[in-house]
């Protein structure tokens, strides 16, 4: 599944200007308002951008791995609340529906994602089981064509906004094989929504609680039709969005890096540009191999995702995978900080983006799982080989 050269070369090019003439000059409104513009979100889905995952024949784009990849780089060069709007249906939201689900499933439910009528979202977090995800209490108790669902879930990116859910709750016993994944329309009677969380950064995405209270599920929106598949299907997601994420993190660092440089060549100190000091070029320099580090992991594991068969887990995909995720996101960390170092005492202040770039690239280490997570899924697959 891949878009042509040429049909890709334009897309980009429309994303690139869509970013600089429209995005870039509305990220001081969402900072202000929380709230990316409804106009802006309508273009979104005008440009494809809720489908760019998801194979034409489902009305999406159906771009690669490493098409996806490159996409998600443009789209780190600002704001992260304008990607977040569509990131669930390109990523965690959709991709069990894709990978796993049954062709019904995916005829009845794709199309609306892609076209952004339908905004999905993942819920798989719950407050006591994060890292530990085959530990979640959601229970789904299966009554006569329907499951029953009873639990909370917790930090649910665009929870708010969704038309439905991709859930993961026990219909087995414990560990990850009693785990099922359910696709649960949002305005089923039970479900309720908690408060909006306040969150460090990221202004202008959207989280919060997703509560149930005995709600029926029919049991034909079990993903794939077969319980207990849930948690694989879960981890086979994370694969392909913690790819998007490391790319992701890849543009933001460009971004810190083209603020930086820029203000090193227009600031003045001791009578001449404080990017003609070594140690200010040393920042700069520290920064900008580590970027080409991260972006060289990204495309090389994002070409072997492509290489894999589709649908299909590989472990050594998966542990690159988590390589990349774990690099890029502690990578782009350093990047915001040696920015605001750069910037000096402007760096602290709002009125200069890289403080703001700072918050919001705090979170890329935590979703997705965290680095600590990456951390075990590398060296695990290291013992286990060979």
């Amino acid at each position: 599944m891949s878009l042509d050269t040429e049909s890709f070369e334009l897309l980009l090019a429309t994303v690139q200007r869509f970013i600089h003439e429209r995005l870039v000059p509305a990220e001081n409104t969402v900072e202000e308002l929380d709230e990316v513009p409804a106009d802006i979100v309508e273009d979104m889905k005008e440009m494809g951008l809720f489908g760019l995952s998801i194979p034409e024949e489902y009305g999406g784009i159906g771009l690669s791995m490493s098409q996806e990849c490159q996409v998600a780089f443009e789209l780190g060069q600002t704001a992260l609340a304008f990607r977040s709007v569509f990131g669930t249906n390109v990523g965690i939201g959709s991709q069990g529906i894709l990978m796993d689900g049954t062709e019904e499933q995916k005829r009845e439910f794709l199309p609306r994602v892609a076209s952004g009528e339908l905004i999905m979202s993942f819920a798989l977090t719950e407050p006591d089981a994060g890292s530990d995800a085959a530990a979640l209490k959601t229970r789904a108790e299966l009554d006569g064509d329907c499951y029953v669902l009873n639990g909370v879930k917790r930090f649910i990116t665009n929870a708010p906004r969704a038309g439905a859910f991709t859930l993961m709750a026990r219909t087995g016993g414990e560990g990850a094989g009693g785990i099922s994944s359910f696709i649960v329309p949002s305005n089923l009677p039970g479900i309720s929504l908690g408060k909006p969380d306040k969150k460090m950064g990221q202004r202008g995405t959207k989280t919060c609680d997703v509560i149930l209270e005995n709600v029926r599920v029919p049991a034909a929106n079990i993903i794939g039709g077969v319980p207990g598949k849930g948690f694989k299907t879960a981890m086979k997601v994370l694969d392909r969005g913690r790819l998007h994420v490391s790319a992701l993190s890849c543009g933001v660092a460009q971004r810190v890096l083209n603020e930086s440089v820029a203000y090193a060549r227009e600031r003045k100190q001791f009578g001449q540009r404080i990017g003609d000091f070594q140690l200010v070029q040393a920042m700069l320099a520290d920064s900008q191999a580590e970027l080409y580090a991260g972006w060289s992991m990204v495309q090389d594991c994002a070409r072997r995702y492509d290489a894999k068969p589709a649908g299909k887990s590989d472990p050594d995909v998966s542990m690159r995978a988590s390589c990349a995720k774990m690099f890029c996101t502690e990578m782009v960390g350093r990047v915001a900080d040696r920015g605001v170092q750069v910037h000096g005492g402007a760096g602290y202040i709002n009125e200069y983006k890289v403080e703001r770039f700072y918050r919001d690239v705090r979170l890329l280490r935590l979703y997705e799982g965290t680095t600590q997570i990456q951390q075990l899924i590398i060296g695990r697959e290291l013992m286990r080989r060979d």
